[in-house]
């Protein structure tokens, strides 16, 4: 059975100093006198002493932990974004305290709440809506912020994002190469940034192409999960052949991998009845049973330079300046969507 932690006293008492001088053994070693110094040592490594560097940082003002805040934690790409997070704040001897917003207003604020609670030195975060006053009010208190896949418009908060417009682009114009004339996007909530943008995207591609709006239909969906994929093929599908789409631009790949489930389940081939074109590329893409093309964002890369720029700016903030970094997509293209359409 283990016996009670060794405390700062402990060590102070076997090493015939003061509680400070030890403090000063493990904060600022350069002060102490060398022989000191390494009785202290001794004696620490004698009785196993832990120092508690917990309570060490918060006597300092802020925790060696930072808050990582996404809107689904169920999402893949949001599992590779982490990672990246955790890389980067694992080479900096941080941690990382990981919160699932659900795309929820308020969870969010609950969770921002409990991050300031905790004293972490900064946040991580894809908002729900990046207006959110709760945000600046952080920034005020000293807390740095960091928008993780959205662009901020402020010139005094760090981003980093993923050129959306560019990817939706991107997307449409391969499925218009394809000879598609009849294209549907599906995609939601519309309140989420990236996901207009996606389709903004889409639309300026349409209209470079000279074709009318009416080429392009928008399927809105709840959610962008698999379900709701699934939930907007069944309506793609219950529209008359005539004017149903011969191919499919999805916001994110669980919609297309629910879309893709939905018309397999239906009989419709992809791609030679329906394209599919997803976006995110996360792993699941290449793995589908018809591999799915998807606009490829640089995931683990955008949650590393969101964490290396907020620890820049609380390691040196006499040197930082604030960035808004934004990523290229590149489309990626898959038996999904590998089909020349006859004309019709």
């Amino acid at each position: 059975m283990a016996g009670p932690a060794v405390s700062i006293r402990d060590v102070a008492a076997q090493a015939g100093v003061s509680v400070g001088t030890v403090s000063n053994v493990l904060n600022r070693p350069d002060i102490v006198a060398a022989s000191t110094r390494n009785r202290v040592l001794a004696v620490i490594n004698e009785l196993g002493f832990v120092p508690n560097d917990a309570a060490r940082q918060l006597r300092r003002g802020r925790g060696r932990t930072l808050g990582l805040v996404v809107l689904d934690v169920a999402n893949p790409f949001f599992t590779d974004v982490a990672r990246g997070v955790e890389d980067a704040t694992g080479e900096a001897g941080m941690a990382v305290i990981f919160c699932n917003s659900d795309g929820d207003q308020a969870r969010e604020s609950r969770y921002l709440d409990l991050l300031e609670e905790q004293r972490v030195q900064g946040v991580l975060i894809t908002p729900v809506d990046d207006a959110n006053e709760r945000l600046v009010r952080l920034r005020d208190r000293g807390v740095l912020v960091v928008l993780l896949d959205r662009r901020s418009t402020r010139a005094d908060v760090c981003s980093v994002s993923v050129d959306d417009r560019l990817g939706g682009e991107l997307a449409m114009r391969h499925l218009i190469e394809a000879g598609h004339r009849r294209i549907a996007f599906v995609g939601g909530p519309w309140g989420l940034e990236q996901v207009r943008d996606r389709y903004e995207g889409a639309r300026h591609a349409l209209r470079e192409a000279g074709l009318a709006e009416e080429h392009l239909r928008r399927f809105e969906t709840a959610s962008p999960t698999v379900a709701a994929g699934r939930d907007a093929a069944s309506r793609i599908l219950g529209l008359p052949r005539s004017a149903r789409a011969t191919a499919v631009f999805c916001a994110n790949d669980l919609l297309a991998l629910g879309v893709l489930q939905e018309l397999t389940r239906q009989q419709v081939r992809v791609p030679e009845d329906i394209a599919l074109v997803g976006y995110d590329d996360i792993d699941f893409a290449a793995a589908a049973a018809v591999p799915l093309s998807s606009v490829r964002q640089p995931r683990q890369r955008l949650g590393r330079t969101a964490a290396q720029l907020l620890l820049e700016e609380a390691n040196e903030p006499e040197r930082h300046r604030h960035q808004q970094v934004v990523f290229e997509p590149e489309l990626v293209v898959r038996e999904s969507s590998r089909y020349a359409r006859p004309a019709d």
